[in-house]
């Protein structure tokens, strides 16, 4: 099945959408971190610990995070989990740069390892861990379903994947201010900060049109999980999963 956001490319330049994403994080990498925070007034620290907080019970030794980024969602995985190991994948070695700097001044590099891994064709075995995160990067995937499933292949049984990833609120009056707010400030101050006037306005659009909520919950069983839960975060702006292998 193809999904809508998957049509969604930040370049449009006949590319396949894999290889522009990876440009477009390779642009904005030196912003990402600034941008992230500022245009979300810091609230996307208290839903990475909400997703965080998720796993805890489960106590998993080897953490896989996908679509990693810059490393903040695998350096609060290793600090507040204290797994064994935690391996944050990207296909931006642009991103990943920033992280490994990140990683050494925690001094968590004998924990944390960055690898640049397609998300579709992992290059890990069956069952390898304990417990997958992402925040705020499945919705990039150029095949939604394949990069789901290939999580649910390298989980081990009985693991758990814990997701964040950005919604559009469907409640009034949050549904119009998200709108205003993503259509006007968001991609005229990413455009200044960045430098990149694609980016923001692409990410924004795979937003809107991504799969959210019960919607996502069925998506995630036909990839092999077996449960799956979901909760909206701060009025719908964000939207946290758990799904068990």
């Amino acid at each position: 099945m193809t999904y809508e956001q998957e049509k969604i490319t930040p370049y449009g330049n006949g590319q396949e959408k894999r290889l522009q994403v990876e440009r477009m994080f390779d642009n904005i990498a030196h912003s990402y971190d600034a941008l992230n925070h500022r245009l979300s007034f810091g609230i996307d620290w208290l839903w990475r610990r909400q997703a965080i907080r998720q796993l805890l019970p489960f106590k998993p030794r080897k953490v896989l995070d996908i679509a990693t980024g810059t490393g903040d969602f695998a350096i609060m995985a290793a600090k507040r989990l204290c797994p064994d190991e935690v391996v944050g994948t990207d296909i931006s070695e642009g991103m990943m740069e920033i992280g490994r700097e990140k990683v050494k001044t925690c001094r968590l590099d004998k924990v944390i390892r960055f690898e640049n891994e397609d998300c579709e064709h992992l290059s890990y075995s069956d069952n390898t861990f304990d417990a997958i995160t992402s925040a705020f990067g499945i919705r990039n995937f150029q095949h939604l379903d394949k990069g789901l499933a290939e999580m649910c292949r390298v989980l081990k049984a009985g693991g758990h994947v814990s997701i964040l990833e950005l919604s559009t609120p469907v409640s009034f009056p949050m549904k119009q201010l998200f709108w205003l707010y993503s259509h006007t400030f968001l991609p005229l101050y990413g455009k200044l900060i960045s430098k990149d006037k694609n980016a923001y306005k692409y990410l924004i659009t795979t937003i809107e049109a991504f799969p959210q909520g019960e919607v996502m919950v069925e998506i995630f069983k036909k990839a092999g999980f077996s449960q799956v839960k979901f909760k909206r975060l701060t009025w719908g702006i964000c939207i946290s999963y758990l799904a068990t292998k």
